[in-house]
């Protein structure tokens, strides 16, 4: 049996990207030309394959697709804090765990702003009808950063259209990050 996720994956996300121009589909929102994937924490790996195999089909149709990693916006953040593994460790022994995420929650909002990172890792002139944006590894933001701010400072900033897969759960119109945290009714996108 396909699981839910991968259904709404192939049979609802992917003929919207597959269209000469995906934005009106994702977004009824001519500024906000993105939409929101949501799938269970516990399949992170399985989506990573389907993404792969989908990213394959979309280049055959003519698509050119950037793939953006949170985990690596974060990575970069913190070494450009000088704050390594090690350090955080230390700081956690020291001030403990609720101190250390507000710390990398303050780096990643304030000191060296998500946004702008993953701003500098998208194309340059993209072109909307070819260009496609998939943010992955979302799951490394928690519980430092719920992703709805994110979107809503790009917003007006991204061109092509982009999809950021959410690892929650769907509550009506709200995402619950990790399933864990309450759910946030923020997201003026489309929800797959």
């Amino acid at each position: 049996m396909i699981s839910d996720w991968k259904t709404r994956l192939t049979e609802q996300l992917e003929p919207v990207l597959m269209q000469p121009d995906p934005r009106p589909q994702l977004s009824i929102h001519h500024d906000l030309p993105y939409a929101v994937f949501h799938y269970p924490p516990d399949q992170e790996f399985p989506l990573r394959q389907e993404l792969a195999l989908l990213r394959t089909r979309l280049e055959h149709a003519g698509k050119r697709i950037t793939t953006l990693s949170l985990a690596e916006c974060l990575t970069a953040a913190l070494e450009a804090e000088e704050m390594t593994a090690e350090v955080l460790a230390a700081d956690e022994q020291a001030v403990g765990l609720d101190t250390v995420i507000d710390t990398v929650s303050d780096i990643i909002s304030v000191a060296q702003p998500l946004h702008r990172l993953v701003m500098d890792r998208l194309p340059v002139d993209p072109d909307p009808l070819h260009d496609l944006v998939f943010i992955v590894r979302v799951g490394a933001l928690f519980p430092f950063y719920r992703t709805a701010p994110l979107l809503e400072q790009m917003k007006g900033q991204l061109h092509a259209p982009t999809v950021l897969f959410y690892p929650g759960d769907r509550d009506g119109v709200g995402l619950s990050f990790m399933g864990l945290l309450d759910a946030d009714y923020n997201y003026r996108c489309r929800i797959f």
